[in-house]
Formats: C-alpha cells, structure tokens, sequence
C-alpha cells in the first residue's frame, strides 16, 4: 500500500491556520490532541498559532506521509466540514447517505457529530480510500 501520496495541501493548511486558532488546521493534519489544546486556548494564547506558520509545511509532509490517497479527496471533505457541517454534506461526499440524512435532521446530531468527525475525519476518509483500493 503506497501512502507516500499527496493528501494533503499546504495552501488548504494556510487557509485554515486563519481558523488556527481554534485549532482548525492541526485537525485537517490529524494532530487532534493539540488541536482540542488550541481550541479551548485560542492556539495556547496566540502564540502556539503564530509558531505554526512557520510548522504548516511539515505538518504537512506528516500528514501525507499517513494517509492513504484515493478516490475521497481529503480537502473537499474537509471544507465541507468545515463550512457544510452540519448539514452533513461531508458525509454524503464520502457515501454515508444514512448518518449525512442525521446530521441533516439534527444540525450535525446537536454539534456533537461534527466536534467527533472534526477528531476522526482523516481516519474516515483514510479508511474509506483503502476500501476503495481493495486492501
């Protein structure tokens, strides 16, 4: 299995670093701890989110390194999370009609669903990209 492909974008991380301080970029390169630190911190008071302009690239080089590219584009789903949420778009991207219908229903199961998906959405789509590879 080659995970040495590209998944993530750099220009996607600095988009999100303007969010960065509520931890909006270290969640798309799946760093969810720092990323819970940052958003009850607002980025560890700033400071952390200024030092992680210089940390994008290699958080970025990281994430590739771990996910697993395929047919569910990690930056689509990423900003359909973040600005589709809780509508569920992002899960009826990745073809999961029945959960997108709940987040449709219930603005992202009561804003729950979307704090879990913002922790685990990388490993979703990373899974789903490896069934669609047939590993």
């Amino acid at each position: 299995m080659n995970r040495n492909n590209d998944t993530h974008s750099v220009l996607m991380g600095y988009l999100l670093w303007i969010f960065g301080f509520i931890g909006a970029h270290r969640f798309y390169y799946g760093r969810q701890i720092t990323g819970t630190i940052w958003f009850f911190t607002l980025g560890l008071f700033f400071i952390g989110w200024i030092i992680d302009l210089f940390l994008i690239p290699s958080m970025d080089r990281d994430a590739d390194r771990r996910y697993v590219a395929g047919p569910t584009d990690y930056n689509l789903c990423w900003i359909l999370l973040t600005f589709l949420g809780v509508f569920g778009v992002h899960r009826f991207y990745m073809g999961k009609i029945f959960t997108g219908l709940i987040y449709l229903v219930t603005l992202g199961l009561f804003g729950l669903g979307i704090l879990y998906d913002f922790l685990t959405l990388n490993g979703q789509i990373s899974e789903r990209n490896t069934a669609a590879q047939g590993y």
